[in-house]
This record gives C-alpha cells, sequence and structure tokens, in this order.
C-alpha cells in the first residue's frame, strides 16, 4: 500500500483520541459497559443484546452486530441485503436468488464460489457448515434472526472457528423476547413475491415459536425463476430457574433455475439474456434441508455458566450444471448429512473471564456425479461419491482485565481434523482416494484499551488455519490422489470501535486495519476442459491486509431532534496479493475489488418517517490469476423511503435506478480469453415494497 493510503489508514484508525479528548475524565468503565456501537432499535433491558454487547466488548478485533429489526425495514431476501453493511465483507448475488458470493478478508476467492468455505455459519451458537467448513448447500434465512453476529478472521476464536473469515452467528428469536405474531410481506420487480408469518406463545415454563414463509421470483435473467417453501420452529422449557432448554427444526425446499454465466459480448449486447448451455441443460439448483437441534443452558451460579448443544442436518441436493453434449454432462445428485456438537463452560474469577470451549462435527456427501438429458432426465452415473470429514476443536481464552481501562485478551485453538474423498469412477472402477489428516494450535493474543465509557481501541496477533474442503480435495488440479495442504498464516490487527454524544448529535463508527501473510492458501480456477466445475491448487505465499470502517451519525437538524438526518457509510479497502509467486509473481488476487463503499443518507422523522438515497461504489476486479481480463468498476444509486406506526411498518426501496449495467460475480480463470463466458450480470433497476404488521 502506498503512503497516503497508509496515513489514511491510521488515521481512521485512531479517530477515537480526538473524541476522547471531548469526554468526562471520569475512570473508564469495564468492556462490559459498552454500549450500543451497532445494535439499534432494542431496549437497553433486552438481556439478549446485553450479552451480545458484552461479547463484542471483550474481543481484541472487529465484531459487526446486525439487528433484524433494521432488516425488516428494507428488502432483504438473501444474505447479499442481509450484509450490506458488514465492513470487511464483500457480498454479491447474481447466480440465484438466494445464494450468495461472500469473500470475507479474503476467503473464498474462489472459480466458482461452489463450496462457499472461508466463513463458518451458525445459528444460536450450533454449526450449520459442513464439518469439512464448506457452505455449499447453505440456506440460512436472514429473516429468521433476531439478530446476526459477524465475527471477521481471527476474532471467531470465540466459536472455536477455523477458517480466513471468521464465523457468522444468527441468533433465532423466541416467543419469550420477541413480537410473538407476525406478518412479513413483500413484492417488486422480477416477479418477486414473498409472505411469512410467524406466531407463537408461552405458557409457565414453556414456550414456542413457529415461522412459516413462502417466496417466489421469476428473477431479472431468463431461466432464474425461484420457488421456495420453508418452515422454522423452536421450543423452550425452563425447566428451573437456572437450566433452560430448547428445541429447534428447520425445513426448506428451495428451487431454483441457474442462468448460467456470459461472455463479455453476450453481456454488452443483452444481459438479461441466459446462457445458451444453461437454458439447453435446464441447469438447477434444487436443496431439500431439514435440520433438528438442541441447546440446554446452565447457569451455575452468578459467575459460572455452561451450555452445551447437538445438531443434526440433512441435505439433498439436484443440481444439474454442465451441458455440452455430445462431450460432457454433469449433474450432481447427493445427499449431504451433518452431525455436530458444542460444549462451552464459562467462569468469572476475579479479574478473569474465562472461557472454555469444544465443537465436534462429522459429515458424509454420499451419492453420484451423473451425465444426463434434461428433456427426459434420464440420468446415467459416471462417478459415484463417499466422502467423509470429521473436525474437532478445542479452545480456551482468558479476558483479564489487569488493570482499570485495560483488557489483556490470549487464548488458542487446537484443530484436528480427517478428510476422506472416494470417488469411484462407473464402470471402470477407478478410485480417486485423496484423504489427509489436519492438525494445528493456533495461539491468540490481543488488549483493550478502554478510552471512555463508550470508546474502545484494541490490538492482537493471531495465527489463522484452514483445511481443505472435500470439494476442493476432489477437485485437486493435480489430480493424482494427492491431498492438498492446509492454509497456515499470521495476522495482525488494530482498530477501534464506539460511540459519541454531542448535544443533540450521535456518532457510531467501528474500524479495523490488518495485515495478514499466509502459506499455501486454497484456490480455485474454472476447468477450461468443463466449464463449470474447478481445479484447486495450494498457492505459495499471499497477503491479506484491509481496511474495514463502518461510520454513521444522527443528526438533529431542529432544536426538538424531531427531524434528523442519519448517514451511514461501509467502507472496505482490500490488499490481496500473490507475494513473490514462481507464476503469478505479485500480482493480484481475483475476484474481490479494491475497494468498496455502500451508504445511504436518511432523513427521519419522529413519527417513524424516513427517506433517502443509497449508493454504492465497488472498484474493478481480476476475472483471472493472470490479470489479463479485467471487470470494470461500477457506481449504482438508489432511494428508500418508509413509515410506521403502533404494530405496523411499510417500506419502499428502490435499487440501481440508473439502470447502470453491471457484473456482479463472475467465474475465475486462470487466464481468462475475451471470449470466455464467466460473468453474471447484476441487478438491473428495481424496486420493492414490503410491510409488517406485529399483534
Amino acid at each position: 500500500m502506498n503512503h497516503p493510503t497508509c496515513a489514511l489508514l491510521s488515521a481512521l484508525a485512531f479517530t477515537p483520541y480526538a473524541f476522547a479528548q471531548t469526554q468526562s475524565t471520569a475512570p473508564a468503565a469495564p468492556p462490559t459497559q459498552l454500549q450500543g456501537v451497532v445494535v439499534t432499535g432494542r431496549t437497553a433491558s433486552d438481556p439478549v443484546r446485553k450479552d451480545i454487547e458484552t461479547e463484542q466488548a471483550a474481543t481484541p478485533g472487529a465484531v459487526t452486530v446486525l439487528d433484524g429489526e433494521g432488516l425488516r425495514q428494507r428488502n432483504v431476501t438473501s444474505l447479499a441485503d442481509a450484509l450490506r453493511y458488514v465492513p470487511g465483507l464483500f457480498v454479491a448475488s447474481g447466480s440465484t436468488g438466494d445464494a450468495t458470493f461472500y469473500s470475507s478478508r479474503g476467503s473464498n476467492l474462489d472459480a466458482t464460489n461452489y463450496d462457499g468455505n472461508g466463513i463458518k455459519l451458525l445459528v444460536d451458537g450450533l454449526p450449520v457448515t459442513g464439518a469439512d467448513g464448506n457452505n455449499h448447500n447453505r440456506d440460512v434465512d436472514p429473516l429468521s434472526a433476531r439478530y446476526a453476529i459477524v465475527a471477521r478472521g481471527a476474532n471467531a476464536l470465540t466459536y472455536g472457528a477455523s477458517t480466513l473469515g471468521g464465523a457468522i452467528d444468527f441468533i433465532t428469536p423466541t416467543a419469550r423476547d420477541s413480537a410473538v405474531n407476525e406478518v412479513l410481506i413483500n413484492g417488486g420487480s422480477h416477479g418477486q413475491r414473498q409472505a411469512r408469518a410467524t406466531m407463537g406463545g408461552h405458557a409457565g415454563a414453556f414456550d414456542g415459536l413457529v415461522t412459516v414463509e413462502g417466496k417466489r421470483s421469476d428473477g431479472y435473467r431468463e431461466h432464474q425463476r425461484q420457488r421456495r417453501s420453508a418452515v422454522y420452529a423452536n421450543a423452550g422449557w425452563q425447566i428451573d430457574e437456572r437450566v433452560q432448554t430448547r428445541f429447534y427444526v428447520t425445513a426448506i425446499d428451495n428451487k431454483q433455475q441457474l442462468p448460467g454465466a456470459l461472455t463479455r459480448d453476450e453481456w454488452a449486447d443483452d444481459p438479461k439474456q441466459a446462457q445458451a448451455a444453461a437454458a439447453a441443460g435446464d441447469y438447477q439448483y434444487n436443496v431439500k434441508t431439514w435440520r433438528l437441534a438442541n441447546k440446554t443452558t446452565w447457569q451455575i451460579d452468578a459467575d459460572t455458566k455452561l451450555s452445551a448443544g447437538l445438531s443434526y442436518e440433512r441435505q439433498k441436493l439436484f443440481h444439474p450444471i454442465v451441458y455440452s453434449p455430445p462431450y460432457f454432462s454433469l449433474l450432481i445428485d447427493t445427499e449431504q448429512r451433518n452431525a455436530g456438537a458444542t460444549l462451552r463452560y464459562e467462569r468469572r474469577v476475579g479479574t478473569h473471564g474465562l472461557l472454555l470451549g469444544l465443537n465436534y462435527a462429522r459429515m458424509t456427501v454420499k451419492g453420484s456425479n451423473d451425465s444426463y438429458t434434461p428433456s427426459s432426465w434420464t440420468q446415467t452415473p459416471f462417478t459415484t461419491v463417499d466422502n467423509q470429514a470429521d473436525s474437532l476443536e478445542l479452545f480456551a481464552m482468558d479476558r483479564w482485565q489487569f488493570a482499570s481501562g485495560w483488557t489483556a485478551v490470549y487464548g488458542a485453538q487446537v484443530v484436528n481434523s480427517s478428510r476422506d474423498i472416494r470417488n469411484t469412477s462407473v464402470p471402470g472402477g477407478a478410485l480417486l482416494h485423496p484423504s489427509g489428516d489436519y492438525d494445528a494450535v493456533n495461539p491468540r493474543a490481543g488488549l483493550i484499551r478502554q478510552l471512555t465509557p463508550d470508546i474502545q481501541v484494541f490490538t492482537n496477533l493471531s495465527r489463522l488455519y484452514e483445511a481443505p474442503t472435500t470439494f476442493e480435495l476432489q477437485d485437486d488440479a493435480r489430480g493424482d490422489g494427492s491431498a492438498l495442504a492446509a492454509m497456515r498464516g499470521v495476522v495482525a490487527e488494530i482498530g477501534t470501535r464506539g460511540t459519541h454524544t454531542a448535544g443533540r448529535h450521535r456518532w457510531h463508527w467501528e474500524t479495523a486495519l490488518y495485515y495478514g501473510r499466509l502459506r499455501n492458501e486454497i484456490l480455485s480456477r474454472d476447468d477450461p476442459d468443463a466449464p463449470g466445475t474447478s481445479l484447486s491448487m495450494n498457492a505459495g505465499r499471499t497477503i491479506h491486509a484491509g481496511l474495514e470502517a463502518l461510520v454513521g451519525a444522527s443528526l438533529a437538524v431542529d432544536a426538538t431532534g424531531t427531524h434528523r438526518i442519519e448517514p451511514l457509510v461501509n467502507l472496505t479497502l482490500n490488499h490481496f496479493k500473490f507475494r513473490g509467486d514462481r507464476v503469478y509473481g505479485h500480482g493480484d488476487l481475483p475476484a474481490a475489488p479494491k475497494y468498496a463503499v455502500k451508504g445511504e443518507v436518511l432523513y427521519r422523522h419522529a413519527s417513524g418517517f424516513f427517506a433517502g438515497p443509497t449508493f454504492d461504489v465497488i472498484g474493478r476486479r481480476w476475472a483471472d490469476f493472470s490479470n489479463t481480463y479485467q471487470v470494470d468498476a461500477y457506481t449504482l444509486w438508489g432511494l428508500r423511503a418508509g413509515l410506521g406506526g403502533k404494530g405496523w411498518e411499510a417500506y419502499v426501496e428502490g435499487r440501481n435506478l440508473g439502470d447502470k449495467a453491471h457484473v456482479s460475480q463472475f467465474s475465475v480463470r486462470d487466464r481468462a480469453a475475451a471470449g470466455d463466458a464467466i460473468l453474471s450480470p447484476g441487478e438491473p433497476r428495481s424496486v420493492y415494497v414490503g410491510a409488517r404488521l406485529t399483534f
């Protein structure tokens, strides 16, 4: 990074010192007193919010918290919509209605985003990511979350996560802590219509909540229709005043047509068209999921808590994805099963906050890769699949408040995992059998300085580690049955978060500057002999560095605060490069932009009315490792407005109102040619409306 950039990063990282000079000189409160950094719309008496803020304030690194109330005030149908204002993440949709390309601190810079690795996803602290780290079949619904906690990079140690990008934990509502009865509807451009109904109640020691959802969309491209239905439910039992248990049930049936990728000329001619092969082969992404989970918590005493969880999930995938007769076609017809267990012990001993945890997960994938004929759906297996993975994560952490306003956070994670791939050729019987065991100890040390009760500065030095997924092992570019190595590295981070009130004006911010060096980063590129499939490799040495900043304010424009202006800006600067690679030299890593800025400036009235513009400014990206094929930068603008009253609210949102043609996501090649079909167009001009009723 050049000197002006470094100066800017340093200035942003130490913003709180300027604010701190205007604060009271009262003694600094411990980290648990940090209030309202990101979360809005809840009362201070909300115990779930209090626990989340306590955890956030005790983490010496970047953690963003999303409030589900805010997600209901705009059009949110995918993780790309939900994660819009999370710095450090680049998220994009475009290939399907729900599937999202997401990269956190340069994770998952992949050929096809096929397994969506690099971020561990959890629901209520229980993992939904596969034991091998893949999120390929994942259907996480952001509107089913009361809160979402995004811990980036090594800051996910509190979840035991062993991933480059960190973890996201979705906290679901219960009948005891949310508006029990609720109806949400939305619809608009491209045939989108969605409806959700939630009902629940509690009686004595028991409570229950169930949500039923239906979604339909024609898509903004040809052959992009989606049909989705889902049920989310949980039931709790307060066994006594210290012990409670809760059961969770999820069932999702998602059917999605895939429009395929376009060449640059096809995209320029008509970005709404489907790839010819995708239409002829009727490419689809159909997933049926059901999941059962339980979590039990025992508050042993005021300073000690023990929690345990179990989960089991089955996913059936029907995924025709390649059709180029008479040479090759591919339909993935598999069933993935995931079982998991977690155990957490927390204890406060004087000025020490101890955490001990264990995660265990096991996954199997069985089925076949078939050739097929779309008109009759005749399937002929050419490979049987029998893959297994397990993962054990042990982690320990101490948060030691060794002086007033100072907290040292240190700990380590122990990882023990295995991968076993058995792909058998039909009818020849040749076996592809890469397998490997992956073990590591990953230490972490950090420091938090509480400048005022509402402002922190933090820093940490951590080890990064991530083992390959089963998909990466079976798609190894070498194809000789050997196993890829695990990715390892070290990252340093410094940043700040806080709130500041000056009269009737309020500010909030979170910024982080990080620099990491990796070895053996696992990267994938599209297979030129079988477009739509990927080939994986271990890169030599790479750099992952960047700046993450979320800055917002609520500024009164009159003496009573009835009228307010509320700007919000999410800025991410990325510096992802090879480091003296024998093939790619010091070139840039593909897929992630150099910069991404997303924001809004809203006018809010005390009556509940709000309105204002939104904007997206995305930098250029490389579509190949050789840095020869560039995807252009783009700027989009939109508008959103809403109005609410007692028990109801409504919104309208316009996106890309300038109807700017742009590329949302793409496949990555080793060296892309001008005529390669790799581009997925972004959403054109669109308008959505929605309403919510609580009772």
